[in-house]
């Protein structure tokens, strides 16, 4: 019999389209605009929030969590919030937050009338949390001119960001965005074009798993061949990328491998015997890829333990990209 073997992608070419797969966007949609509503000078750029975005369940539900989540931390100050833009754009609320996640006091004035001494509060506040945070200047979406304008987007990026890097016992709901509409004024002619804005990371894995169950396979097919690469070096195989990192004992030997070191066997259990210890595994493999410069996994460790198929996978595809062409 004559049989046509067809050629299997070659490792680039799956690479390609397991990274293709995931970066795909969804199409925006449109948005009317009233050119009363924006008096605008000639080239200046304008962002607002689409009306009809703000009543979204999501983007409400997220709201109530952060609220909860701050009069929960401020329990003890006589402070509650009751809406995100207009207790926290002044600098007051974020000051005594951060305060009290970071266990440290902040040298910054009381209290402050005048919008000159607010901005330079606020200013000391940003910079402090950026700081502490560390999060990469490019990926900073506030700034003190957008909180002060109590810009909701804004703010909401920036207490996603505090209460992931300080561990929350809080859920976010998942890939939460907002429209959000960009006016300019180009010859006297006002130009909108409208922006999903991401507040919970756009969930491409979301996407994918919602969307396009085919390609998921594909970027299944990707990372396996790609921690296999490495983990062949100590002549360890994956075959199931939902369960076999659960433990976090081939997240940590990935690590090395990729960095390039060797891990001592007294910083993790190589054979874990409880929840406990593959948790204690999974959360010093992420110490580590923060060691080798990469930002802290989004998923907390406790969802890889539990075979969060999605949450294995978003660690997984950050060492692909950032780690593909190591030999």
């Amino acid at each position: 019999t004559n049989m046509t073997l067809r050629a299997l992608p070659t490792v680039s070419e799956l690479q390609e389209e397991g990274m293709n797969a995931i970066n795909l966007p969804l199409s925006p949609t449109q948005y009317e605009l009233d050119p009363e509503d924006t008096m605008l000078e000639e080239n200046e750029v304008r962002t607002m929030v689409d009306p009809n975005s703000k009543n979204d369940q999501k983007l409400q539900e997220l709201q109530k969590v952060l609220i909860d989540w701050i009069n929960d931390v401020l329990v003890g100050e006589r402070i509650i919030v009751k809406d995100l833009a207009e207790d926290l754009y002044d600098g007051q609320v974020l000051q005594k937050l951060f305060e009290k996640l970071e266990g440290e006091k902040l040298n910054v004035a009381e209290v402050t009338q005048s919008e000159i001494a607010q901005k330079q509060k606020l200013q000391t506040v940003l910079e402090r949390i950026n700081d502490s945070i560390k999060v990469s200047a490019r990926s900073i979406k506030w700034n003190v001119d957008s909180v002060h304008a109590k810009s909701i987007v804004a703010i909401l990026h920036l207490l996603v960001a505090l209460s992931q890097h300080f561990r929350a016992p809080i859920r976010l709901p998942d890939h939460v965005s907002i429209q959000v509409v960009v006016v300019q004024k180009r010859e006297g002619i006002l130009q909108s074009r409208q922006i999903q804005e991401e507040i919970t990371e756009r969930d491409a894995f979301d996407t994918l798993f919602d969307h396009a169950p085919d390609k998921l396979n594909v970027v299944k097919k990707t990372l396996i061949t790609f921690v296999n690469k490495h983990l062949n070096k100590l002549n360890l195989e994956v075959a199931e990328l939902d369960t076999q990192f659960a433990d976090g004992v081939y997240l940590v030997l990935l690590m090395g491998l990729l960095e390039g070191y060797f891990v001592p066997l007294y910083n993790f259990f190589l054979t874990p015997e409880n929840f406990e210890q593959q948790v204690h595994n999974v959360s010093f493999s992420f110490e580590l890829m923060q060691d080798g410069g990469l930002e802290r996994p989004k998923p907390r460790p406790e969802d890889i333990v539990n075979c969060d198929l999605k949450s294995t996978l978003r660690v997984l595809y950050n060492l692909f990209t950032r780690y593909r062409n190591v030999e």
